[in-house]
């Protein structure tokens, strides 16, 4: 248990890197350097007891093996899996704390925040044109995001907000919604409030009113 946790990521293949001691660990070694992944190693040629006790352990019963905080991810061929699949960083917990992190300071950048395919001007598809035309219109001022810049916001905020599309509008770091939800309050003529912005305006105008 010690062992497999001694890294956040652990993998127990046959020599070293760079002096690997089998095809299969050669080539694990290669996928981890190339993906970037920060990992320790243990030679299971240099302990039998290990290379034993492990396959018991982790009911694997070949090498090599990775582990990612004391759990086992798998061998070789799931690793070529998920890097296939583009999920190997989050099936190492990698970067995955530090992605949320991130999102949260981008939606909160600006009290106002658009994450939108291009840029207002150069937008690239109709949906953000349509909003970036709105949001003008209505005097909104607000920040911008290019989701087409950056993989990994673009996958990260869909699961992060919950809302699988873009354009994606926050107010004061939280959702508003896409171009519908936008459309609909300017319809009702709502959406300076939803956006927070008039507000304090709104509660003092009342407060006069009330004592008036």
């Amino acid at each position: 248990e010690k062992l497999v946790s001694r890294e956040p990521v652990m993998l127990f293949m046959k020599g070293s890197p760079g002096a690997e001691r089998c095809g299969f660990s050669r080539q694990i070694v290669s996928i981890l350097e190339q993906q970037g992944v920060k990992y320790g190693h243990f030679d299971i040629l240099e302990d039998e007891e290990v290379r034993q006790g492990l396959k018991e352990y982790s009911k694997w019963p070949t090498y090599p093996q990775l582990y990612s905080k004391g759990k086992l991810v798998g061998g070789l061929d799931i690793v070529k899996e998920l890097v296939e699949e583009n999920e190997l960083k989050e099936a190492l917990g990698a970067g995955s704390s530090d992605l949320s992190s991130r999102l949260e300071k981008l939606v909160s950048r600006e009290p106002v925040m658009l994450f939108m395919k291009g840029s207002p001007g150069a937008e690239r598809c109709g949906f953000s044109r349509q909003i970036v035309s709105i949001l003008e219109q209505q005097g909104v001022k607000y920040g911008h995001f290019d989701i087409l810049e950056d993989e990994e916001v673009r996958q990260g905020l869909k699961e992060y907000s919950k809302w699988p599309t873009y354009p994606q509008l926050y107010s004061k770091g939280k959702l508003v919604g896409g171009l519908d939800i936008v459309k609909e309050l300017v319809e009702e003529n709502e959406l300076k409030e939803a956006l927070g912005a008039g507000s304090s305006d709104l509660s003092s105008r009342l407060e006069k009113l009330v004592s008036r």
